[in-house]
């Protein structure tokens, strides 16, 4: 009955992600957030309500025999692997993001972000693209930190920006 609906595996992560997110917008305390009638679980209410509606509508199509088309594009050679070593370096570089953000701040650990994705992606300019990613980088710091107001760690240049 349900070999060849894989899409039914889909249906279930957004499932499982949806009650994930609702579950975290409802326990969510707020007291100290909250500036007028909409507090900052509106949001997550609203996407996870939506991915258990995406969930069970694309079950019952599936289920009534519905499947999904293979992807068909003008440039896309669907006989070649996928390209791992991008996949893998991307990964990298984001993991690197995630555990040097604490010690060298967000300025460094973005530009190193920043860079790193450049070059996995085939950007090779040695000079152009450090600069690029260090002004990204000290860019994105100030306004999130200073216009937007939400704090990111700023490491050891927190003195100087």
């Amino acid at each position: 009955m349900l070999r060849g609906r894989s899409e039914l595996g889909v249906c279930l992560l957004l499932l499982v992600l949806g009650v994930l997110v609702l579950t975290d917008a409802l326990t969510m305390a707020d007291a100290f957030t909250q500036r007028g009638p909409v507090g900052p679980a509106t949001v997550p209410v609203i996407v996870g309500g939506a991915l258990l509606l995406v969930a069970v509508a694309l079950a019952v199509d599936v289920l009534r025999g519905g499947r999904g088309e293979a992807e068909g594009g003008e440039d896309i050679d669907l006989t070649a692997p996928g390209d791992w070593r991008t996949v893998l370096l991307l990964a990298g570089v984001f993991l690197g993001n995630a555990v040097l953000i604490e010690p060298l701040g967000f300025p460094v650990s973005g530009a190193l972000l920043f860079w790193g994705s450049a070059y996995a992606l085939g950007s090779r300019n040695p000079a152009r693209d450090p600069l690029i990613a260090a002004a990204l980088s000290v860019l994105t710091f100030l306004v999130f930190n200073n216009l937007l107001g939400v704090p990111l760690p700023g490491g050891p240049l927190m003195g100087v920006l």
